[in-house]
């Protein structure tokens, strides 16, 4: 099976920049795709300083929905934005001021690659940040999701003025241009000793293998990739269930099973369904005290308000349009307009029989 390759080196314009992230890419471009994928043949998809974080999210999405291994490699600059003081991956745009609308929040790559198979996703990371950036990560780990081999490193801020190099990524790159992969353990550790005597030991070293065999998640997709839709939901159901029972219905392990179930619905073309599941776990996240602007109740109606959008059925179109517009009031999102946008659909939803 083909693998899938990302390819993604974002930074500042202008004096904010930390790293010189896109020098890489033609060290990387130079790779073979196979060997970039670590398997017999890949499609590759670069972005090279992206501007929007909504662009960078459409190629993540569809990444991590093809089929077979997928690699992301990742070089740029962690800041925080000042709302919630959560990572971002800083693109062309991003000032400190504005990082929370024209960033990447890092824990999309978490959201966007959650469902993929057990052992299927990794990602090779080379980033530096600053210094806000820097003291959180001392004592809070980036997550990149569970079920990802993460390997790499964080760089601390350059200790004098000017734009350092990705130096870790470009030590990934030299070693792949041989024609030759090792296991990406052996190549983290080779691209570390390379780039040694320049880290001297400042860096955080990033290294999470792939989780071991038995996943549910992995039976899931599985059940999902060959069609058998009612059997994967079937299976979450009964995940959910239990986890509804030993932690309680509005427990972290409970709400992740009714995420996957939602998710289910949209694979099985259910988008009623996706809507209206979303809807709920955004409601009881906010009903269990999460704040409105918390990354997964800001996920929920996100997802919730896309899956609204592909329901063709008037009646359906309108309750849930109903549900959606009253929590748009208090989860606005990321996207100027979207409770605007929800009150226009329904006003037209108003003349269909």
């Amino acid at each position: 099976m083909p693998g899938t390759v990302l390819l993604l080196a974002a930074s500042p314009v202008g004096k904010g920049r930390l790293v010189d992230a896109a020098s890489v890419l033609p060290v990387l471009a130079a790779v073979a795709p196979a060997v970039l994928s670590g398997t017999e043949t890949a499609n590759v998809v670069e972005l090279a300083d992206p501007l929007e974080p909504q662009a960078v999210l459409t190629r993540l999405r569809a990444a991590a929905a093809a089929p077979g291994p997928l690699t992301v490699y990742v070089t740029g600059q962690l800041q925080l934005d000042r709302r919630q003081r959560l990572p971002h991956l800083a693109l062309a745009r991003t000032t400190p001021s504005t990082a929370r609308y024209t960033a990447f929040p890092w824990h999309w790559f978490r959201e966007e690659l959650r469902l993929r198979p057990a052992g299927a996703t990794t990602l090779l990371l080379d980033l530096h940040a600053d210094a806000e950036t820097w003291e959180l990560l001392r004592s809070t780990p980036l997550d990149s999701g569970r079920g990802n081999a993460v390997h790499g490193r964080i760089a601390p801020p350059p200790s004098r003025r000017g734009v350092a190099q990705p130096a870790y990524m470009k030590a990934v790159a030299t070693i792949l241009r041989s024609g030759f992969r090792p296991p990406v353990e052996q190549l983290h550790q080779q691209a570390l000793t390379r780039i040694a005597p320049e880290s001297a030991g400042k860096d955080l070293v990033l290294s999470t293998p792939g989780p071991a065999a038995g996943d549910p998640h992995a039976a899931i997709t599985a059940a999902v990739q060959s069609g058998r839709h009612a059997d994967a939901d079937a299976l979450a159901a009964r995940h959910e269930q239990a986890a509804v029972t030993g932690h309680g219905p509005a427990s972290e392990e409970a709400l992740h099973w009714a995420e996957v179930r939602a998710d289910l619905a949209m694979f099985a073309g259910d988008a009623s369904r996706s809507c209206r599941t979303w809807l709920m776990i955004a409601t009881a996240r906010l009903n269990a005290g999460q704040a409105p602007d918390a990354p997964a109740v800001e996920a929920a109606v996100d997802r919730a308000h896309h899956q609204w959008g592909q329901v063709r059925e008037p009646a359906p179109a309108r309750e849930l349009g109903a549900a959606l517009a009253a929590l748009r009031g208090r989860v606005p999102g990321r996207r100027e307009g979207a409770l605007d946008h929800v009150q226009r659909q329904l006003r037209q939803l108003q003349t269909q029989g």
